[in-house]
């Protein structure tokens, strides 16, 4: 494992000398490639995987189709693979790597004794559920009751906004896996765009125009 300086200066979350000394003995740093697939839906999960560095796409499939959960960030771990292994069951979500990610991974019967022990390890759990809970319930309400046409031009818009760019360096089908429909609906959605002037469709981007 790196030196725990060099890990703790990541991970603030745990700040109990006694936690980090645990954390350095029973965990593993591993490293994913772009498009590695960390854990799959159905997969018994005996461990629990903490993003340092890096992100993670949480998402479920059925068919041709994917539905975005969440992304998993610096600091963060994983609500459907804390719940796997705190309840001890298979994993409901799969999980890829979208950028090089540095992954600390921890034992997962490690995961309610130390709740006991440590209130910074106690303290990230609880959080870990309640943002994620707040995450879902916001995807849940965006598939809902927004039209797919809005939840597109709200894609695109916040990409510009959160990137300065507009150039979207995305496909018609990653888009559709982004927002839980088809790759059909995505196309026709932005040749409509295109026709009134919002857009030009570009090889492998989209261009915003206003």
């Amino acid at each position: 494992m790196e030196q725990a300086d060099e890990l703790f200066k990541k991970l603030k979350s745990f700040s109990e000398p006694e936690l980090q000394l645990e954390i350095q003995k029973h965990g593993k740093i591993i490293k994913a490639n772009k498009g590695d697939i960390l854990v799959r839906e159905g997969q018994y999960l005996n461990f629990l995987p903490i993003v340092i560095e890096g992100l993670l796409r949480v998402y479920q499939e059925n068919e041709d189709r994917e539905i975005l959960l969440y992304y998993v960030g610096p600091e963060q771990t994983c609500m459907m693979s804390l719940s796997s292994a705190y309840f001890d069951y298979y994993s409901t979500a799969n999980g890829i790597a979208i950028e090089p990610t540095e992954i600390l991974v921890l034992p997962a019967h490690l995961i309610a004794e130390w709740q006991l022990k440590y209130p910074s390890w106690n303290k990230f759990i609880i959080k870990t559920f309640k943002s994620r809970y707040d995450e879902l319930l916001t995807a849940f309400g965006n598939v809902a009751f927004k039209p797919v046409n809005v939840r597109v031009k709200e894609y695109l818009s916040a990409y510009r906004k959160n990137n300065g760019s507009s150039k979207v360096p995305i496909s018609h089908q990653s888009l559709a896996n982004e927002l839980g429909t088809t790759r059909v609906v995505i196309s026709r959605i932005l040749k409509q765009f295109e026709q009134e002037n919002l857009i030009r469709l570009h090889r492998g981007y989209i261009e915003l125009k206003s």
